[in-house]
């Protein structure tokens, strides 16, 4: 194996960890990806890192749903309209730029940034104790969501965290498993389409993967037993990361 690809799992482990707590990986593995395969187009780079993505994501819902129990219909219905509308942002992200969105998202990043900060009980506890809400808010959430990590991608599970509180009424843990649900299904819809264009290195992609998902088993067991402060404090991190990752891209790159 060679120290490129070892270098990957690691950084795959530490993605995998801080996805499973809050969401973000991404903005770990991602621009990790780009610099260690420069030779390599971005289409691979990003289709094949959407695999370790998807096993770190599983694991990590699975630990969720033993604490969380969410109804099999809602479930069916949260992933099947992100999964098309992940597909559908993926298939737009190879026939047009998405460097118009990124203004836009890092404003409202900012936002976030600040609500969440200066609100202390943000997510820290439940405004919905039977976890029951109109149908059509959760589809909006997903259909939003789904496209938006197809097309763009960085902070999607962060995003979808922040959704499920404040339009749901959720703290951060029940979001966090609805989240971790939602965004299993996002990845699939990128994966298919990477791989029907055969873009994914399945040699870099499969180790990587292994390592994601023992990081998020590990990262989901911690969560759960830390609780939602200790969720809320990653979630201001990893939106920060989220906004240095989007002003780069802006202002800079």
């Amino acid at each position: 194996m060679s120290i490129t690809i070892i270098l990957l799992c690691i950084i795959a482990f530490f993605a995998g960890f801080v996805d499973a707590i809050v969401g973000g990986g991404g903005l770990i593995q991602t621009p990790a990806g780009l610099i260690l395969l420069p030779n390599n187009s971005v289409a691979e780079v990003i289709g094949s890192l959407k695999i370790p993505s998807f096993s770190g994501t599983f694991f990590a819902a699975r630990t969720f749903l033993k604490k969380v129990k969410i109804p099999f219909t809602r479930i069916l219905l949260f992933t099947s309209i992100a999964f098309l509308a992940s597909f559908i942002g993926s298939y737009c992200l190879t026939i047009v730029s998405n460097k118009f969105m990124k203004p836009v998202i890092l404003i409202v990043l900012v936002i976030i940034a600040i609500y969440t900060f200066t609100k202390k009980d943000f997510g820290q506890e439940t405004k919905n104790q039977t976890l029951k809400f109109p149908w059509y808010k959760g589809a909006i959430i997903c259909l939003g969501m789904g496209f938006y990590d197809g097309f763009i991608g960085p902070g999607t599970g962060s995003l979808l965290v922040l959704a499920f509180i404040s339009w749901l009424g959720f703290d951060f843990l029940q979001a966090n498993a609805h989240a971790k649900v939602v965004n299993l299904s996002t990845n699939m819809g990128s994966i298919i389409l990477f791989a029907l264009k055969g873009v994914i290195l399945w040699h870099i992609a499969l180790p990587m993967a292994i390592c994601n998902a023992l990081g998020g088993i590990i990262g989901s067991r911690l969560a759960i037993m830390k609780g939602n402060g200790f969720i809320r404090t990653v979630f201001l991190i990893v939106i920060l990361g989220t906004l240095c990752r989007l002003g780069y891209d802006v202002f800079l790159h």
